[in-house]
């Protein structure tokens, strides 16, 4: 599905590319899944549609709202401060988890981990 949405949106890639990028994509994806202590990680659209998640649909989508309304808060505080500048990554860290946001243009990644006790 999100190969055909990707090629849809970007009709000017060549099919080999979009392939190879989602080949890249998932093996990243699998990757940060492995790491001790990561919960999962969520792929989510600038609309807030999660595209890839390793979680069920109910926190997926918890997760998906609330991040996205952050991301763009912090976004905007951002560029308050340096109107120059723009939010590379945001990390927020609680008693029991931690969630880490990269933001781009088009998608995000979040991971949500356990909040190590060393």
């Amino acid at each position: 599905m999100w190969i055909r949405t990707y090629q849809i949106f970007n009709p000017s890639v060549q099919p080999t590319s979009y392939l190879t990028r989602f080949s890249e994509v998932e093996e990243t994806f699998k990757r940060l899944l492995a790491h001790k202590g990561v919960i999962g990680a969520i792929i989510v659209s600038s609309d807030g549609i999660a595209v890839r998640t390793s979680m069920d649909n109910s926190t997926t989508n918890h997760y998906c709202g609330l991040i996205q309304q952050l991301v763009a808060k912090s976004r905007s505080a951002v560029r308050d401060l340096d109107p120059s500048n723009d939010l590379t990554f945001l990390r927020i860290r609680s008693t029991r988890n931690e969630i880490m946001v990269a933001p781009d243009r088009d998608y995000s990644l979040i991971v949500i981990q356990e909040t190590s006790t060393e």
